[in-house]
């Protein structure tokens, strides 16, 4: 094996035709033989090029609207032989096979096929069959063949030729062969998927083919002894935290994406609401609030919480501007997310050089599908994202006393908060404002405890004459198992409950809601969150 590969002779079938041109006419100037399919030979000669055509090297025309036409020994032969195999080159000379030295392939576009919501007619033609085995033919035989699939590596390529005299190294080509590898198994993981997900409705299928790319390494992992990377799903998905513009700040964490992504996730059900800001730490909400502007909604929601929104990430639901940016440089905070910010907030952010301000453009459909993945031992678990929403004609007033209408809006709110706080969760609300929250507890009895706790410390802190869980709505992520939760709740001062129900004990919580004088809801569904 050698080392250096001259070119000499190179096949180009390409989709994406940018830099095309430019990348024909440096090969042709270094004496490269240009041998080219369909409309990339005309692409090429359009650009005053001598090119050949795939038909003269295989002596078979182009057929079937062009599904058939590289599938030929002629150019897979060229593609295969081994040039240090003495069998190989008497198999080229007996059926005079040319060698090929240098593929230029990429593929039909299958994934923006499917995106545009084209036909199945036009997705099926937009399955390329001869390019991948180019590309799998070339890169098996990188001892021998350059393979090149991504035009962002033509200048990369150029540089290698020019450097080595017309040749490329074997680091290069095993360099592009783990590449163009990568490339067919996303091509062939998003057509799996198509017809797992999309034509066949498979939510389960047999094989899960997933493919991620466009890795962005992270400092860390959750904690400095873990490697981190943020990785982008191949093919159309909803966009998010991961796609969002960084105007300032030092690169993002792991943990400030999860936490982030967790933030944008609660503000997003309140993308039809009234202005809603969402204060998170450690991918709990610890405040939630809605106003009349972003400015009154940040007090409500800091009020709530603010030593736990010390360092924390503020999500919210319109564009940001200066009075709020101002409100929110107050305390120490790793990230802000927003739909947009005008000249004022952005100058104001940008004096607080360690604060990342992330902007979205829009917010995430809450009731998308989707799927989630967790690793375990020795394997996956998936099931499909929590999208369950609950309006007020949903709910089953269990009660004697029905609901009024503030109690009613407020279980909503408290419902809405209580689906994105780690169970057990227990959530106090009044007025469009989170009051405490209970989060991660092994019992629920435990959570209300420590929302109303909280709730306390925050009356104390902001000089309130009482703690806003006095005539609030709580909402719990679970039933009660036992009266004894719905209790704590009581001596917190709520008056209103929203619960799912399906308890065994079911009929003693109503009647300890009943003597209390509660608003009891149930919602049917069921938010835990781990």
């Amino acid at each position: 094996m050698t080392e250096n590969i001259s070119i000499k002779r190179a096949l180009l079938s390409v989709s994406d035709k940018s830099g095309l041109a430019e990348l024909g006419k440096e090969l042709a100037a270094m004496g490269v033989a240009l041998i080219s399919t369909g409309g990339t030979a005309k692409a090429l000669r359009d650009a005053g090029l001598e090119v050949a055509d795939i038909s003269d090297v295989t002596h078979f025309p182009e057929m079937m609207d062009g599904r058939v036409k590289t599938l030929h020994p002629k150019v897979h032969g060229g593609l295969l032989a081994r040039r240090d195999d003495a069998g190989h080159i008497a198999s080229m000379e007996e059926h005079d096979i040319a060698g090929i030295d240098l593929v230029i392939v990429n593929l039909y576009p299958f994934a923006q096929t499917v995106a545009k919501g084209a036909a199945r007619d036009e997705i099926i033609e937009n399955i390329d069959i001869g390019g991948p085995s180019m590309v799998r033919s070339a890169a098996k035989n990188h001892d021998f063949v350059t393979i090149v699939t991504d035009p962002s590596d033509y200048d990369t390529l150029l540089a290698e030729l020019k450097e080595s005299g017309g040749a490329t190294s074997l680091d290069f080509r095993k360099k592009m062969a783990a590449k163009a590898f990568a490339a067919t198994a996303s091509y062939d993981s998003m057509i799996a998927q198509w017809f797992s997900f999309a034509d066949q409705q498979q939510m389960f299928p047999p094989t899960l083919p997933l493919t991620m790319s466009q890795p962005t390494e992270l400092r860390y992992g959750e904690n400095p002894h873990q490697s981190a990377a943020l990785y982008l799903p191949d093919g159309s998905s909803a966009s998010g935290i991961a796609q969002a513009e960084q105007l300032q700040g030092k690169a993002l964490s792991y943990n400030n994406y999860n936490d982030a992504d967790a933030a944008l996730e609660l503000v997003s059900e309140f993308r039809d609401g009234p202005p809603t800001v969402v204060i998170v730490k450690h991918a709990n909400p610890c405040g939630v609030a809605s106003g009349d502007s972003i400015l009154e909604a940040y007090k409500a929601a800091l009020a709530c919480d603010s030593v736990s929104a010390f360092g924390g990430i503020i999500a919210v639901n319109r564009p940001l501007d200066g009075v709020a940016a101002e409100a929110m440089t107050g305390i120490f905070t790793e990230v802000v997310c927003a739909p947009d910010a005008d000249a004022d907030a952005r100058a104001i952010f940008a004096k607080k050089k360690n604060l990342r301000l992330l902007l979205t453009g829009h917010l995430p459909d809450p009731a998308r599908p989707g799927m989630g993945v967790k690793s375990i031992a020795g394997g996956y678990l998936l099931q499909s994202r929590d999208n369950g929403q609950i309006a007020e004609d949903d709910l089953k007033c269990v009660t004697k006393r029905q609901p009024s209408a503030q109690e009613m809006t407020d279980c909503l709110f408290a419902w809405t908060v209580a689906k994105h706080v780690k169970s057990n969760a227990i959530v106090y609300a009044k007025g469009g404002s989170t009051a405490g929250v209970g989060a991660g507890q092994m019992n629920r009895l435990e959570s209300a405890r420590i929302a109303a706790w909280k709730a306390k410390d925050a009356a104390e802190k902001a000089g309130w004459s009482e703690a806003r869980t006095i005539g609030s709505a709580v909402a719990s992520d679970a039933f009660f198992p036992f009266a004894d939760g719905l209790m704590a709740a009581v001596e917190a001062g709520a008056t209103a409950v929203i619960q799912p129900g399906g308890s065994i004990r079911d009929d003693e919580v109503i009647a300890a809601a009943d003597e209390a004088g509660l608003a009891m809801l149930f919602t049917g569904m069921r938010h835990f969150r781990h």
